[in-house]
């Protein structure tokens, strides 16, 4: 007997289904376009019903069967929201797996199964036993959740022509911090390709990223936000940059909007982006809407619009980077600590390791991996610091004595030269008449003439009168 399943289901739909959610149509549907939305309602309720009976797989694929043939019909048809039927089979992809028929047959199969070779990440194919939690999100495949839509194929295409090379930093970055990261998402029960997709998004892997309304960290939160996770200021460092007290708070943060948004990952991300207030707010006002209607979709900002496909792009990258001949690098990251033998600040260690195994310098990795440190802060002999095995083994060679190290220090001593003080304005000379005073006497006594003293003080001639309290400009001295 056949069995119902959606996985396969939306790319059946690509040419219906897919693409940029249109701009509600103004006027009122025609009686056609009511008849498909009318089997469109049928059909969901119809093959839900079946999947709760457990035992009307007939049902449940004749409902699927008709669902498709409307949304191929509603391609062709003037006025039809294609969108309707795409956040229709959304809904029921995201249906509780145990639900359907069958569920505890393939309850055991990997997350993977059925992939093409070296369609995985890098990671995945490195850490066969992490695949299912890289790759599953409330007991669904990530792949099978992420909607392959026009919104997310231009992400897609973005990452891999203009935002490349921020692709491939954010890559490199990731791997350093992996050790650090992942562990916080792993135990929250989260995929790590939606951790890479977050921080490639908001920070590129900067962990000192700062953005211009001030939230912080590699994945930038707010302070407000930043303390209700947990983010606090201690001993004077902001936790917000410690990359992996900022991962379990960002794992905190979607599991508390998954729950709101009923495992919704679009509505949850755009919360993330947008604020749960307005995502909440607008998800009250449009029941059980996708991210992807057109109701919610163009009811939030284009900052919006634009990052939850970003986010979900990158993630779809991590897993299937071979699809779209992408090769990420392998890095060898395992994390080790160098003991400083001599006092030396990060910005001379990224002079006197040069670049050899990382062709960007090493600056952007120590900063990463020691985020307490001012990098122009020189740190004390015996001082340790976190850094990739290869780093420990070459700061031994190159950055205990030898020209490398007396490179960098006479680098870091220079300063930038200042302008000179200007000299200071002298003050204009004054002076108090009193009982007595003359005009002559008084230019006499300050080395000046009687008619510049009258001029620069508007005395009137032929009398320059003079009274007791009044204050005079005195001439400078010739």
């Amino acid at each position: 007997m056949r069995r119902p399943c959606l996985a396969s289901v939306p790319f059946l739909l690509l040419a219906a289904c897919a693409g940029q959610p249109p701009h509600p149509q103004a006027n009122a549907p025609d009686t056609a376009v009511t008849a498909l939305y009318a089997r469109l309602d049928a059909d969901t309720g119809n093959y839900l019903a079946a999947r709760e009976a457990g035992d009307a797989a007939d049902k449940a694929n004749a409902a699927l069967d008709d669902l498709q043939a409307a949304a191929g019909q509603c391609a062709t048809t003037h006025g039809c929201d294609s969108a309707r039927f795409f956040a229709a089979f959304d809904k029921l992809l995201r249906a509780p797996a145990n639900a359907a028929p069958g569920a505890a047959d393939n309850a055991d199969e990997s997350p993977d199964a059925g992939a093409e070779a070296g369609e995985s990440s890098p990671v995945v194919a490195a850490l066969p036993q992490a695949g299912r939690s890289v790759a599953l999100l409330k007991g669904h495949k990530l792949a099978d959740i992420i909607a392959m839509n026009d919104p997310m194929k231009v992400a897609i295409e973005q990452w891999l022509t203009q935002y490349r090379p921020n692709l491939m930093r954010a890559w490199e970055n990731y791997q350093y911090l992996r050790h650090e990261m992942w562990p916080q998402y792993e135990k929250a029960g989260l995929p790590e390709a939606l951790l890479f997709g977050m921080l490639a998004q908001e920070s590129g892997g900067k962990v000192h990223a700062v953005s211009r309304s001030g939230a912080s960290g590699p994945l930038q939160f707010m302070s407000a936000t930043g303390a209700r996770f947990g983010l606090g200021v201690v001993d004077g460092f902001d936790q917000r940059f410690d990359p992996a007290q900022a991962a379990r708070a960002n794992a905190a943060y979607i599991n508390e909007q998954l729950g709101v948004f009923n495992d919704n990952l679009e509505l949850a991300i755009a919360a993330y982006n947008g604020g749960e207030g307005a995502m909440q707010r607008l998800a009250q006002r449009n029941p059980n809407a996708a991210f992807w209607d057109p109701k919610v979709y163009f009811s939030v900002s284009q900052e919006t619009r634009d990052y939850v496909p970003m986010v979900l792009a990158a993630a779809w990258l991590f897993l299937h980077p071979e699809r779209y001949n992408l090769q990420f690098p392998r890095i060898d990251t395992v994390p080790a600590q160098l003991v400083l033998a001599r006092p030396a600040s990060i910005d001379e260690l990224t002079v006197c390791l040069g670049q050899d195994g990382n062709g960007d310098g090493w600056f952007r990795t120590l900063r990463n991996l020691n985020p307490a440190w001012d990098p122009r802060q020189k740190l004390a002999a015996g001082t340790r610091l976190d850094v990739p095995s290869p780093l420990a083994a070459d700061y031994a060679k190159l950055c205990t004595s030898g020209k490398w190290v007396e490179l960098a220090a006479d680098l870091h001593g220079a300063a930038q030269p200042t302008a000179p003080a200007r000299p200071a304005q002298a003050t204009p000379r004054r002076y108090v008449v009193r009982r007595g005073d003359t005009l002559g006497g008084i230019a006499r006594r300050h080395g000046c003439s009687s008619g510049d003293l009258a001029q620069i003080n508007h005395l009137k001639s032929p009398h320059f009168l003079l009274q007791v309290g009044q204050e005079l400009r005195i001439c400078s001295q010739r």
